[in-house]
């Protein structure tokens, strides 16, 4: 067996104090691009939950996309109350959620954000999010993505 990572020891801790109890699969070949998860796992790319971190008007916000869809920036900002909408470097993801880039999961995180939720997740019976790392992740019903991770659903697709 191999070892458990503690990120996803949190996560699933996390999880669990929402009544949910996640599987985390790893996948050694890394699942950090959410095509790298959809191949990965040998599911749609729209059932994949990325997890974009932004600073609208200063304030740092997570933003849960479909895998098939890219953020409209003016959306989110809108959608959180401000006028500007600004990319967070790396540091930045990490000093907030206590993750990498390409494994923040929905929950779990080291400072409470808002977060917003993409409406065509909801479309699927099953999605998959980061369980923490590069190489986790495990699957959620997307009702349970919502309630757990406290997120507004609203239209965040550009185009």
């Amino acid at each position: 067996m191999t070892d458990v990572h503690p990120n996803v020891t949190r996560v699933a801790s996390a999880a669990a104090e929402f009544g949910l109890a996640i599987v985390p699969k790893r996948f050694p070949e890394g699942t950090k691009t959410a095509v790298d998860a959809a191949a990965a796992i040998g599911v749609h790319v729209g059932q994949i939950v990325k997890s974009l971190i932004f600073a609208v008007d200063g304030e740092v916000v997570l933003a849960y996309v479909s895998g098939a869809n890219q953020l409209d920036e003016k959306k989110l900002a809108h959608a959180a109350g401000g006028a500007k909408c600004a990319r967070v470097d790396a540091d930045t993801v990490y000093e907030t959620t206590g993750f990498p880039i390409g494994g923040v999961p929905p929950f779990g995180h080291k400072t409470k954000l808002r977060i917003f939720i993409d409406p065509d997740l909801l479309q699927h019976d099953e999605i998959w999010a980061a369980a923490g790392t590069w190489h986790d992740v495990f699957s959620i019903e997307p009702a349970d993505l919502v309630r757990a991770s406290g997120g507004t659903v609203v239209d965040l697709k550009r185009g």
